[in-house]
């Protein structure tokens, strides 16, 4: 009899296993480390039943099973939206975020007493999330921001607007996923929210993880100065600047690259390419780097670049095709050597007092104190990287008429064979 008793126990326990979990057996995952509401709950209702049932003592977790049931603690993997594309924003309204569907809605309770997860700002920690059925993916792990009151529903603008920590097609194994992260320099209570939206489907998984960061100290200190930039690339309209990075105890965020007091262009690395610079003109570059905490280190020391003329290596060939008594007609053909187009060209060149300009073509010429200044025509005024533009003229002579032999485009010397 004893035995027939203890048969029909276990054959009841796994029929409701079987009962609870059978229907779901497809859903797919949740945060373990640290515990998502779900299944933070679902560990506090094991633990409160001895066995068998779940029966959470967790005031929180109490009150979220007699608004919602047990299912979404049997099924706390199951967080999910099966068409959220990820349209996340869009389809999850402010103080829905920890329980999107109605399944799962309980777990949106504004509360203080949910069960936490300790865990210590700036540490590296191994991430895991549970995988029943393992697909592939990106996670975002927010955080919310300084000042977030619990007891308040969470919003989307209560996470900083950037993930901490964002990692695709993690490893997996033994029935979880797992990654290191470094956690944020938050102090106090805060949700870490995260997103899984897989690649192979529009699915995406939702969890909140309720967590006290200890160790935390405010960020005073700034990065070190940026060693010297030095410049590259020079042309006629940028440059690009390179210099040996900063250092600081939680990490630079972003250099600035100024001009004066100006901010002329901005990077993650310690290199970029600063734009929309004037022809032939001399600037001065400064790099201070920032931390997350907004620190900004001292200026590192300047690097004085002139810029090339916005032709780069230009070079005018100057001909007459044909010349009688009195005059001639000449084809100028300009090359453009750079990288990058010329814009709105203007080629000057000594004009003689003994010439008088007659006509012209495929551009507009003026004459005046002894230079000539033509200008490219509406089709015709750019110069393409590595391209060329031609045009031409007559002019009437009084004397002899040689070649001239300095040409400027766009304010900088041209070669002539």
């Amino acid at each position: 009899m004893r035995k027939r008793i203890a048969l029909l126990a276990v054959a009841a326990a796994v029929g409701a296993v079987l009962v609870h979990t059978g229907g779901t057996a497809l859903a797919h995952g949740s945060m373990v480390w640290p515990a998502s509401r779900t299944y933070a709950c679902y560990e506090d209702g094991r633990a409160g039943s001895g066995g068998g049932d779940l029966k959470p003592t967790n005031p929180a977790c109490v009150e979220a099973v007699a608004l919602g049931g047990k299912q979404p603690l049997w099924d706390w993997y199951g967080n999910l939206i099966s068409n959220a594309a990820g349209r996340h924003r869009e389809i999850i309204s402010d103080g829905h975020l920890c329980g999107p569907t109605t399944k799962y809605d309980a777990y949106n309770l504004a509360r203080a007493d949910w069960p936490v997860t300790q865990v210590t700002a700036n540490a590296t920690v191994t991430l895991r999330y549970n995988a029943w059925a393992p697909h592939p993916g990106t996670w975002e792990q927010y955080v919310t921001k300084d000042g977030f009151d619990v007891t308040k529903p969470l919003k989307w603008s209560d996470l900083e607007p950037v993930p901490f920590d964002k990692v695709t097609n993690p490893p997996q194994a033994n029935g979880e996923y797992s990654w290191q992260a470094k956690l944020p320099n938050k102090s106090g209570r805060h949700i870490i929210y995260s997103l899984w939206q897989r690649s192979d489907s529009p699915e995406a998984f939702y969890s909140c993880s309720d967590v006290v960061f200890g160790g935390g100290v405010p960020d005073t200190q700034p990065p070190t100065a940026p060693g010297t930039p030095v410049a590259s690339s020079v042309t006629g309209s940028s440059v690009r600047l390179d210099w040996p990075a900063s250092s600081d105890n939680f990490g630079v965020s972003e250099y600035r690259v100024y001009s004066g007091s100006q901010v002329v262009a901005t990077s993650a690395t310690n290199s970029v390419t600063v734009r929309g610079l004037t022809a032939n003109t001399a600037y001065s570059f400064t790099v201070v780097a920032l931390d997350s905490a907004g620190n900004a280190s001292p200026a590192s020391a300047g690097v004085t670049v002139r810029t090339g003329s916005g032709s780069g290596a230009c070079t005018v060939t100057y001909s007459k095709p044909s010349t009688w008594n009195g005059g001639f007609t000449a084809n100028v053909k300009i090359a453009n050597g750079s990288a990058e187009a010329v814009r709105a060209w203007q080629l000057v060149w000594d004009f003689p007092s003994g010439h008088q300009l007659s006509s012209s073509w495929s551009s507009t010429i003026t004459v005046a104190n002894g230079k000539a200044t033509a200008k490219g025509a509406s089709w015709n005024a750019d110069i393409a990287a590595g391209g060329t533009t031609e045009f031409g003229f007559n002019v009437s002579t009084t004397g002899s008429a040689p070649d001239p032999v300095n040409f400027t485009l766009n304010g900088v010397s041209c070669a002539v064979p």
